[in-house]
């Protein structure tokens, strides 16, 4: 995994190369081979996004995972700063994240590209348990759809037409 950083929409936003693969498309004239990026961006103050690019040449691969991911940015609510909500499990294809707030100080628990999407997140304190396939990308996807279903303490009291205090005790 491979870090830099850039500086767009006022925000400074670090960028993670997940996964650089080569992908081969056969023609008639022979092999076709491209490079394939997945990359996760983030400022670490709850914005996360994840994109996929393909190019002739990996540099441009990554570009395009970049713009892709820029544009499928989503916030994230952190309780107290550092943890997540409640306990969710993100899908996409085979692969199934489970993401559970943790206490202060426990840190990431969580393996590879999982691991990317959360720091880039801004979240400091969870555990994980990945279920399922193991593709890098469908990994990533999972924990970002995980963290797209989660929901703020508001939330919940609103469609339950409670007050917050009403709901803790």
């Amino acid at each position: 995994m491979q870090k830099q950083t850039t500086d767009s929409k006022e925000k400074l936003l670090e960028e993670v190369v997940v996964q650089v693969k080569s992908v081969v498309k056969v023609n008639k004239g022979g092999r076709q081979r491209r490079f394939s990026a997945v990359v996760v961006v983030g400022d670490r103050k709850g914005h996360v996004g994840l994109g996929t690019g393909k190019a002739a040449e990996v540099p441009d691969a990554i570009k395009k995972a970049i713009q892709d991911a820029n544009k499928n940015m989503i916030t994230i609510n952190l309780m107290d700063g550092r943890t997540i909500a409640h306990e969710t499990i993100g899908v996409s294809g085979a692969a199934r994240v489970m993401l559970k707030p943790a206490k202060e100080g426990t840190g990431i628990i969580a393996g590879g590209s999982i691991r990317a999407v959360l720091e880039l997140a801004g979240i400091r304190d969870v555990v994980s348990k990945s279920l399922g396939a193991r593709t890098k990308l469908n990994m990533a996807q999972a924990a970002m759809n995980g963290l797209k279903s989660i929901k703020t303490p508001e939330e919940v009291a609103k469609l339950r037409g409670k007050t917050v205090e009403e709901m803790l005790g």
